[in-house]
């Protein structure tokens, strides 16, 4: 009968047992909270409110929603194919309230960046759902099994991948893996784990059993045997295929998930043949049916992703799509459609109040099919996401509708809560809770750690400053001005994976991708201001930006100057044979000018390795226009490493090093000076064989400096004509004048040098010192003997390097000793130390 409730009444108090609709009607009431929250989130994060970000509603629908639904079913569903003794209700009201309370904490402590509230929330939901695995475990060790006792080895599995997902959840929220690779590769195996593990894998084993009941129809006789290698399949290749993706080893990712699929295919073709003899006929049976079929579809598409991508470094872009297609087609469709079933029969009341309440829910289902599905299909697109999403919240709305409509009405509030089994009743608070909570956080979106700036206080001059958001990192992280400034951040984000900056004072930036950029007004800045990335643990990794202000006239960016100087120091070539390099195009504001770069830089990255070794360079286009790269280090057919890609896309562009040198690399897409002189260029040193080790190293590139944007018709006949506007070392005029290089008397020096071009000469000097080592073009010109050199002359796309030891201590320039060109810009002070 169950655990007695005290109720009180006019002539004192009576003890009844808890009815089941007692503890589904209150378990239920909060699943269909937690689904009101997320849409309303949805709906909010969809349409731009300030403070609503995405990821709130998806865990508000996974972590809450669907994450409660499946411990209050799994539990019902256990007790009922193991034909077992019901579970204690006070021990299942505890649980549920226990994760209930370990819910509300993870998001309130990621969404205020609270590590020790997010980490206690985590360890909530951890030892709820333990606990109702033992309980599982418990019934189905002690049962007289049957022919669906498997479908309990589906739950237990789930919880695993759940207590797995909850730690590396923790993990990433809290920021302890807040680096790359490692943390992409955390984020995937904890979505694979949570939504793969605990919400599909509970998702299939129930479908075994409630499928058929919807139709309704008989199981299929081969429903025993499916069972037991659908999750022999689909649990040790889900496992397998997290070890990869963490791990960063695509053959081992590709291999699970393919076991995975496997299992996902067994279990839709054991449907499939139920649904031949016996075709569905009301809502919860096609949405169900709807749901598998989306399952499947994004398992696939899932495998395809990783094994397409190199070392299962997965696209966000892509994972999107497929997150949102299971987000709403998958889940979505089966909670609604389970709900849509199972709620009229917790109901009672006899079988005219069950058919009643079937038919309620059941109303215009073949147009929330239809719309659901639809939904489905334009929130996996990239461009219709946002009508797919408001369209999915307002099916969910519409059903939450009926459903309340049907379940509030029914819900009583017992008086006394002095037996252990009224705390049932307590679920209704936890509900409104859920929505307080959730409210809570929207509201205070724009609370933090510094007070709005005075908004009457007399605007100074404005002064407009790029922010870059990249490695977990906001660069500069502080800036410095004047009180009374009116400040605008350029906000541009180079990193693989979304970042947004909000302030302590309410303003925000959209989540941005590789690339986007947004202006950020701050208004008027009278005092400090904080901001941060408020993407789950990026804020605790140390992604933080601090305004400070300073009653005199200047200000500054990270330094005296606000210039950041290109690191001319050359490390010595990394160990190993084999180099893996991603190159993202990155197309930004520097300095005054556009550029279009090899990551971020001007010129890009200098990559080095010896004679023999091999590199593997993955370009990826993140820019508005198509860009392509041109090793020179390489000897193969231009036809395909070099082809040109369009924005989104990646190659992998695969050599081996057979000469030493310094060799260029630039973007070869037409017209190959448009994109070398907006700044795609860059170094690759081949080490010669006999290179002798010296006390510091330095690479210098040389380049042309054209004003105006890239692709304009000034810049065009600047180019034809041969008539830059400047030149430099390393893409910066002048840089290495307040930013000299360094070196000691007695040291030996060597200094790499390469004329990028992309047209002219160059001839480099150091004022007061002598080459004793010329290596220019692949061979020694000198080295060693009487004899020394006072230039390094190199045409367009030639390199080479010197060597000198200073004798005496002081401040060294160097130059382009083609007078135009330094006086032009490219000359920079070597500082020598005694």
């Amino acid at each position: 009968m169950g655990h007695p409730v005290v109720v009180g009444g006019a002539g004192g108090h009576v003890e009844r047992p808890i009815s089941r609709w007692a503890w589904h009607g209150w378990a239920n009431a909060l699943v269909l909270a937690w689904l009101l929250a997320a849409s309303a989130l949805a709906g909010m994060a969809t349409a731009g409110v300030a403070g609503v970000p995405a990821w709130l509603a998806v865990h508000a629908f996974l972590l809450g929603a669907a994450t409660t639904a499946i411990v209050v079913w799994s539990e019902h569903f256990a007790v009922a194919v193991l034909r077992a003794r019901a579970v204690d209700r006070p021990w299942s009201v505890a649980r549920l309230a226990t994760l209930t309370a370990g819910q509300v904490a993870v998001l309130s402590g990621v969404s205020r960046s609270v590590t020790p509230l997010l980490v206690a929330g985590a360890v909530a939901v951890a030892a709820a759902v333990a606990g109702h695995g033992v309980v599982l475990w418990r019934l189905r060790r002690h049962s007289l099994g049957g022919r669906l006792a498997g479908v309990v080895d589906y739950y237990l599995a789930a919880c695993a991948a759940l207590l797995a997902g909850a730690v590396l959840g923790a993990l990433l929220g809290s920021g302890a893996v807040g680096h790359e690779p490692w943390h992409s590769r955390a984020h995937l195996a904890h979505a694979h784990l949570n939504v793969g593990g605990w919400v599909l894998l509970t998702m299939l084993g129930t479908l075994f059993m409630l499928l058929p009941t919807t139709l309704p129809a008989q199981v299929d006789e081969r429903t025993g045997w499916a069972l037991r290698w659908c999750l022999r399949l689909a649990g040790p290749g889900l496992a397998i295929g997290v070890a990869g993706l963490l791990l960063g080893l695509r053959g081992v990712a590709v291999a699970g998930l393919l076991g995975y699929v496997a299992g996902a295919g067994l279990a839709a073709v054991t449907f499939a043949r139920t649904l031949w003899r016996r075709r569905p006929r009301t809502g919860p049976a096609w949405l169900l049916t709807a749901a598998v079929g989306w399952l499947l579809g994004a398992a696939v598409a899932d495998l395809v992703l990783v094994a397409a991508a190199p070392g299962a470094a997965v696209g966000e872009d892509g994972l999107r799509g497929i997150g949102v297609a299971l987000l709403v087609g998958t889940v979505g469709q089966a909670l609604v459609g389970s709900l849509t079933f199972l709620l009229p029969v917790v109901l009672g009341g006899g079988p005219a109040a069950v058919r009643a309440a079937g038919a309620r829910l059941n109303r215009w289902w073949p147009a929330r099919l239809v719309l659901a599905n639809a939904a489905a299909a334009l929130a996996a697109a990239d461009a219709s996401r946002r009508a797919g999403m408001l369209l999915a919240a307002a099916v969910a709305v519409e059903f939450l509708a009926r459903a309340a409509g049907l379940v509030v009405p029914r819900l009583h509030w017992p008086a006394r809560f002095a037996a252990p089994g009224g705390r049932a009743a307590a679920l209704g608070a936890g509900a409104g809770a859920v929505l307080t909570a959730v409210a809570v956080l929207v509201a205070t979106s724009g609370s933090g750690d510094s007070p709005r700036q005075d908004e009457h206080v007399a605007a100074g001059p404005a002064r407009t400053v790029e922010v870059e958001l990249a490695d977990m990192r906001v660069r500069p992280a502080t800036v410095d001005v004047p009180a009374g400034t009116r400040l605008i951040l350029d906000v541009v984000n180079r990193d693989s994976q979304r970042h947004d900056l909000r302030t302590a004072t309410g303003e925000r930036t959209p989540l941005l991708r590789r690339g986007e950029r947004a202006m950020l007004d701050l208004g008027v800045v009278t005092g400090e201001v904080k901001a941060w990335c408020t993407v789950p643990g990026h804020r605790a990794a140390g992604m933080t930006f601090t305004v400070t202000t300073s009653s005199g006239h200047g200000s500054h960016v990270d330094g005296a100057d606000g210039l950041v100087p290109y690191d001319a120091a050359l490390k010595p070539a990394e160990r190993g044979s084999l180099h893996r390099i991603e190159l993202p195009v990155v197309e930004k504001r520097a300095n005054g000018r556009t550029v279009w770069t090899f990551g971020g830089t001007v010129p890009g990255p200098t990559l080095r390795g010896k004679v023999g070794d091999v590199f593997e360079v993955t370009l990826v286009n993140t820019g508005s226009m198509g860009h392509s790269i041109d090793f020179h280090a390489s000897a193969l057919a231009p036809d395909g490493p070099m082809r040109t890609i369009e924005p989104g896309e990646r190659l992998v562009y695969r050599f081996r090093a057979q000469r030493a040198g310094i060799w260029m690399y630039h973007c070869s897409t037409a017209p190959m000076t448009q994109h070398i002189a907006a700044g795609m260029f860059g170094a690759v040193i081949i080490d010669p064989p006999d290179l002798a080790p010296v006390d510091r190293e330095y690479v210098l590139v040389a380049s042309e400096v054209y004003a105006g944007e890239p692709g304009s018709d000034a810049r065009a006949e600047a180019l034809r004509t041969g008539s830059p506007d400047g030149w430099a070392f390393n893409g910066i005029a002048g840089q290495y004048d307040e930013h000299p290089l360094a070196a000691r008397v007695g040291q030996r020096v060597r200094f790499w040098v390469l004329n990028a071009g992309p047209g002219g000469t160059v001839s480099f000097h150091v004022v007061g010192a002598q080459f004793d080592t010329v290596y220019a073009e692949g061979a020694y010109r000198l080295r060693g003997g009487p004899g020394g050199a006072q230039a390094l002359g190199l045409t367009a796309a030639q390199g080479g390097f010197v060597e000198t030891v200073f004798t005496e201590p002081g401040t060294y320039t160097l130059v382009d000793h083609d007078m135009r060109h330094a006086e032009g810009g490219a000359h920079g002070r070597i500082a020598v130390a005694g």
